[in-house]
């Protein structure tokens, strides 16, 4: 571990010398050999952050390397889908996540490496770091953390940084 890594437990997460509240799954975290798709839990590890993606209607470009949401981007949750677990366009035919919601849950998003970028199927779809519904309300497996602590994680994050879950 070292002090660029952040570090989620279930006591919260921990970042740059700060601890921070968050969220996991309703599921709980559990070892990554035991992710399941839709059983709603956080996967255990070490996790790299492949990615940034952030709303322009609504926020300011978080980080140089922050791509932004448009309004057909979607993720692909089906594990049948020859793209499952990617950034897909509407129209799609197969199971996904609109990225662009109406509620600011998806205005900044933080991308892993959790089953990408060749998904197995059955394994879960991304685990997202993003802003929680309300503190303390489970994801559906991503971690979630408050408005504020996300926009101030966002622009600290380098290459280097790591995701680490611990049980």
């Amino acid at each position: 571990m070292t002090a660029l890594d952040l570090v989620i437990t279930p006591m919260g997460a921990l970042f740059r010398g700060r601890r921070l509240p968050c969220t996991v799954g309703r599921g709980g975290i559990v070892a990554a050999s035991a992710k399941r798709e839709g059983d709603g839990a956080t996967p255990a590890g070490v996790h790299r952050l492949v990615g940034m993606l952030y709303r322009p209607d609504r926020l300011e470009r978080p980080a140089d390397w922050a791509l932004p949401i448009g309004p057909s981007d979607l993720w692909s949750d089906d594990p049948r889908d020859e793209d499952y677990n990617l950034m897909v366009r509407a129209p799609h035919r197969f199971s996904h996540e609109r990225l662009r919601r109406p509620d600011p849950m998806y205005d900044l998003v933080i991308l892993t490496d959790w089953n990408w970028p060749h998904a197995e199927p059955g394994r879960g779809s991304a685990i997202f770091i993003h802003q929680w519904r309300r503190p303390g309300a489970p994801t559906a497996g991503c971690i979630g953390l408050s408005r504020r602590d996300l926009h101030w994680i966002a622009p600290r994050i380098t290459h280097q940084t790591r995701l680490i879950v611990r049980l």
